[in-house]
């Protein structure tokens, strides 16, 4: 019996991947014929940046091909990704208690949404503060022609960074709501944090101190935004050394209520 459910859920998970892939199949291939048009639309903020007359170059023998289709890659991945993670909601969603199903789906909504956003922030307004700066700066006695394909590394790697940044309020609720850590104990950290915001900034940024302040900045404002955000969602307060478990602090409220979820819910799944 048991091995049945085994491979019946690997049948489900088989399923849902491929109906994933298959949407990203079929979006994909729409773009493909307006896979130049999106390279263009994606190197816009270098080009505004640019002297007047200027373009990039490809040194490659494919790569005016397969720069374009990794670009239309890259937004059909983005476009399918709430039907990607629906269907990974819909896999787990059937193991879950009600109050995890609370607690789960706004969070996955809402660090997709962060995501995105950081995503935006760094192509809007990131981009083109970066660009203007570092071409301002630039010899007058050289032309600058970036590659094509050097150009959408850095772009994948910044909308890396900046999405990934855009997480760090989720990241704190998350770390309160488990009981791994306090309130307090964050605020605690903060200096801390700060340095290591800046760190990671050196890292994965353009060696220039406009870029790196971009991201170091808005994650140190995000960091206060996830302690703002942790206030409300609240969590189960660590239990003092030698005293059990943290479980056991929870409130009078919150134990009762999880206790009998898990007993109706264990009851309607033995019946089945």
């Amino acid at each position: 019996m048991s091995e049945d459910t085994f491979i019946s859920h690997l049948v489900e998970l088989r399923d849902r991947l491929m109906r994933a892939l298959i949407a990203f199949g079929v979006v994909l291939l729409a773009l493909i014929p307006f896979a130049s048009g999106l390279y263009d639309l994606l190197a816009t903020p270098m080009m505004q940046a640019l002297p007047e007359g200027s373009k990039m170059i490809a040194t490659g023998v494919v790569t005016p091909f397969l720069v374009p289709v990794k670009v239309a890659m890259m937004v059909a991945f983005v476009l399918t990704l709430p039907y990607t993670l629906f269907q990974a909601w819909s896999f787990v969603a059937p193991g879950l208690y009600s109050h995890e199903k609370r607690l789960v789906l706004p969070l996955v909504v809402a660090s997709t949404l962060l995501f995105v956003i950081g995503i935006a922030f760094c192509y809007f307004f990131v981009f083109n503060t970066v660009f203007h700066f570092i071409n301002q700066i630039a010899p007058k006695s050289i032309s600058v022609a970036p590659d094509i394909e050097n150009y959408l590394n850095f772009v994948l790697t910044m909308f890396l960074a900046f999405g990934l940044t855009f997480e760090t309020p989720i990241v704190v609720v998350m770390l309160t709501r488990m009981g791994i850590v306090t309130l307090q104990q964050l605020r605690e950290i903060r200096p801390y944090f700060i340095v290591i915001a800046f760190v990671i900034a050196a890292i994965v940024t353009p060696p220039d101190v406009v870029s790196q302040l971009l991201l170091a900045i808005p994650m140190c404002l995000l960091f206060e935004v996830g302690l703002f955000a942790a206030r409300f969602v609240g969590g189960r307060p660590r239990a003092p050394d030698g005293e059990g478990d943290s479980d056991a602090y929870r409130t009078a409220d919150d134990a009762a209520q999880d206790s009998e979820l898990d007993r109706i819910e264990a009851e309607e799944r033995s019946r089945r």
